[in-house]
């Protein structure tokens, strides 16, 4: 399996020391663990981002220490004067493969936002966004993210978060983890249907409860989009327990569907043999 949400570092620093860092030994003993090949690393740099930081440097470093189990992505604050510049520094002299977990204070399409999706364009990465009421915030039925889609279609957009998991219902109420039936109509689907540049995650809270509220739904939105489906577990600290690992194996679906959305997808995202 390839986790395509995987985080270390020291990002429970209000829980130290009762939630210590994760470090990359300990990344993939979890990994052997669970049966996860290879882990894409997303280093998270604005300060809504976390209690804590994951830098850059540490995710190349995590990928230099294991080349064969670990791929790293970069982030960048888009507040940062010379963000352009630092992914251009990362991808050419580090060999970073992406780009997030992007989540910051800005609404979706601010400018400053918009600079690191050109840059992004620019590069043909993908980009692992979350969406949520305060971060990366968008409008109901995603307006936002669509005119991103269109306008920078060399990105590979990967969707991830509270307020873009509760879009999946046509009654969207744009935030938390909703329960009960999914009406159908939802814009995920829609925008899906619509932009094959449009991936999602499936990583975290948000994305279980995405999968599992609705469980008829649920088979039919996996039959309809099973080829852009990734597979992850937003993993943050060392006692993590992510439910993604059990549904993954056991949701009653096609292996042609369960072997693209745990590997392949993922694979061709990110170029790999």
């Amino acid at each position: 399996m390839i986790d395509f949400h995987v985080h270390m570092g020291n990002l429970y620093r209000e829980g130290y020391p009762a939630r210590p860092p994760l470090n990359v030994d300990q990344l993939i003993d979890w990994m052997n663990r669970s049966g996860i090949e290879i882990g894409v690393l997303l280093p998270l740099e604005s300060p809504e981002g976390s209690w804590g930081y994951f830098l850059n440097e540490e995710a190349v470093a995590a990928r230099n220490a294991y080349p064969r189990r670990l791929i790293a992505f970069l982030c960048v604050d888009p507040r940062y004067p010379m963000a352009e510049a630092h992914i251009d520094y990362f991808v050419e002299k580090h060999g970073c493969k992406g780009f997030g977990e992007h989540v910051n204070g800005l609404a979706f399409d601010d400018p400053r936002n918009l600079r690191i999706y050109a840059k992004c364009n620019e590069h043909r990465l993908p980009l692992v966004f979350e969406i949520s009421p305060d971060l990366c915030f968008d409008d109901p039925g995603l307006p936002k993210l669509e005119n991103c889609l269109k306008q920078f279609p060399h990105v590979t957009f990967v969707g991830h978060g509270p307020a873009f998991w509760s879009a999946i219902s046509a009654d969207d109420p744009r935030s938390g983890y909703p329960k009960g039936p999914i009406k159908p109509g939802g814009a995920v689907d829609r925008l899906m249907a619509a932009y094959p540049n449009l991936y999602a995650d499936l990583s975290a809270g948000s994305g279980h409860n995405a999968m599992t509220r609705d469980p008829d739904f649920t088979l039919g939105f996996i039959e309809r989009n099973w080829q852009r489906l990734l597979w992850g577990t937003d993993i943050v600290g060392v006692h993590d327990n992510p439910p993604q690992i059990e549904w993954i194996r056991s949701v009653p679906i096609r292996e042609e569907w369960r072997r693209a959305i745990q590997e392949e997808n993922a694979r061709r995202v990110l170029n790999l043999a």
